[in-house]
């Protein structure tokens, strides 16, 4: 990160950010929780605000470090950077505060869902759900034009964001996200090793030895293939199969997001749990609030037939289909760490950064764009958040509530 980038975006380069305490991560990841509307590559937009502009846990090299690293294992990839960023703040306490405060929300708004509490329907509550996509277009704008300015700052890197932007387009899903990275890497190898760029920053010390990374790593495969032979046994009864469900829909979904649909979907429905119908209202639902998708799985957890349903049954599912992300990137992390600080893996991880800032452009147009402007109204509201976060440097909450109430106003002059 060149220093006219970091003075630009007011972030200064901490040889290693304090640790702070799992009320501190409880704090700020609590507000994301309740704000963070517009899904996956929006939350990581959220969180580059909170952490690398605001408060400055780490720069925006070692911020796409985890994005790439999360991008490349099974799992929900904004839950996962979130919960590496916990960690790598307080520990295990705050990788579970991280957790926690991220994803209960949308969670328990779930839950009130299947209860019939669902209060987002009509005219009004569709221009509100409008507004909340509108102002992820204006995180996300932000969001790539601050992390092209300190991670594309030559020819080449910007070519390989260009090159990421296409390969992404044209492939589409988890498959054409993974291949740029690993094609960003490869180009960040041969183009990159001279490039005049600071090495990336030093993550703070992990509560994770190597060790404890490897068990990690052999649970998650323990997790997937056990439960399907006690059950083959005999053994575990509805308990087991709900978990086994939605652990295999957490452990073998890549992208995270609307990809875990299909998933959940053959999981679910297919064996009669859940019905056509009240899948796909649940999942009109988890559109309509703040944090991860994957909290769709408490939705299903609760509506469940038979028992375990109700609140046990969401938190086991929700537990289960999280589970083997948060493992994978907790046993990922030691190994991660030392080698992206060898002089070859800093030139890999330029090109891979690059191509960080490549799949949010994409992502950019569709489905953030695409999905969310659709006339000169949308586009004047999504232009001004922008403007606000950019120039004003305004709080993203208040675009959050700013861009909300003026699509309501909207509609309701228009009706």
């Amino acid at each position: 990160m060149d220093e006219s980038a970091a003075e630009t975006e007011g972030v200064r380069r901490p040889a290693a950010p304090a640790p702070g305490g799992a009320r501190e991560v409880f704090a700020a990841f609590l507000r994301l929780g309740l704000s963070s509307f517009g899904g996956p590559i929006a939350h990581l937009g959220y969180f580059r605000t909170a952490f690398v502009v605001e408060r400055r846990w780490l720069d925006d090299s070692a911020f796409a470090d985890l994005v790439a690293l999360c991008q490349f294992l099974p799992g929900p990839a904004s839950s996962q950077v979130g919960f590496a960023l916990g960690l790598l703040r307080a520990g295990w306490l705050g990788a579970l505060a991280a957790w926690s405060a991220f994803t209960l929300p949308s969670a328990a708004a779930l839950v009130l869902f299947a209860l019939g509490a669902g209060a987002l329907e009509g005219p009004l509550g569709a221009a509100l759900l409008h507004g909340l996509k509108l102002v992820a277009v204006a995180i996300v704008a932000h969001a790539v034009a601050g992390m092209a300015r300190s991670l594309c700052p030559d020819a080449r890197r910007a070519g390989i964001a260009i090159g990421a932007v296409l390969v992404v387009t044209f492939a589409g899903g988890a498959v054409g996200q993974i291949a740029a990275i690993v094609a960003g890497g490869l180009a960040g190898i041969l183009l990159c090793r001279d490039a005049p760029s600071a090495p990336p920053t030093r993550l703070p010390p992990l509560a994770v030895s190597r060790r404890t990374g490897a068990l990690l790593l052999a649970a998650v495969a323990a997790l997937l293939l056990l439960p399907p032979l006690l059950l083959a046994a005999g053994v575990g009864g509805q308990l087991l199969a709900l978990f086994e469900a939605f652990y295999r829909s957490g452990a073998l979904v890549f992208g995270g997001g609307h990809v875990v649909l299909p998933l959940l979907r053959e999981a679910v429905v297919a064996p009669g749990w859940v019905s056509d119908d009240a899948f796909l209202a649940g999942y009109g639902a988890a559109q309509a609030v703040p944090g991860p998708l994957f909290t769709f799985a408490a939705y299903l957890g609760w509506v469940a037939e038979p028992a375990p349903n109700g609140l046990a049954g969401a938190a086991i599912a929700l537990a289960a289909i999280t589970l083997p992300g948060l493992l994978l990137v907790a046993g990922a992390l030691p190994f991660w760490d030392a080698f992206r600080r060898r002089a070859g893996a800093q030139a890999a991880m330029r090109g891979t950064n690059a191509a960080v800032v490549g799949i949010l452009g994409a992502a950019l147009y569709d489905p953030v764009w695409v999905g969310a402007v659709h006339d000169r109204a949308d586009f004047a509201l999504a232009a001004a958040g922008f403007v606000l976060l950019l120039a004003g440097r305004a709080p993203p909450l208040l675009v959050v509530v700013a861009t909300a109430l003026a699509s309501l106003l909207l509609a309701a002059a228009a009706g």
